[in-house]
């Protein structure tokens, strides 16, 4: 019977093992995107502070092209959108990720008592 429960101790553990993980590259991730977050932001603030006059340029590859005032801010307003969106999605992700780490954990800890509990019935018969 101990053995039957360590076996199911060693799976959950792996399972509780790449669910960490997993939540690591998620974190990784969101980190990512709020520094993308920053950095757009800087951007539209710059984009802001320009008059009809000045002129933006757009890097494509090693060349700079003109790109129009309109056209850059409507770039940076939609890749702003499209990073809070994958933001509050990671934030959903990791929310339920964590959920799902704690039922783990509580699973692990029963089948450990349980171990524990099998370790000790099986001293007491020897």
């Amino acid at each position: 019977m101990a053995d039957a429960i360590q076996k199911k101790i060693k799976a959950e553990i792996e399972i509780y093992t790449q669910m960490q993980k997993d939540v690591s590259k998620s974190v990784a991730a969101r980190q990512k995107l709020e520094a993308q977050l920053t950095e757009n932001n800087f951007v539209k603030e710059e984009l802001d502070l320009l008059n009809s006059t000045n002129t933006v340029y757009k890097l494509i590859g090693p060349v700079l092209v003109v790109q129009d005032q309109d056209e850059a801010k409507a770039t940076v307003a939609k890749r702003l959108e499209y990073i809070r969106g994958e933001i509050v999605r990671y934030e959903a992700l990791l929310k339920d990720m964590e959920k799902k780490s704690d039922q783990h954990r509580e699973v692990l800890s029963s089948l450990q008592q349980d171990y524990q509990k099998a370790q000790g019935l099986a001293v007491g018969k020897a």
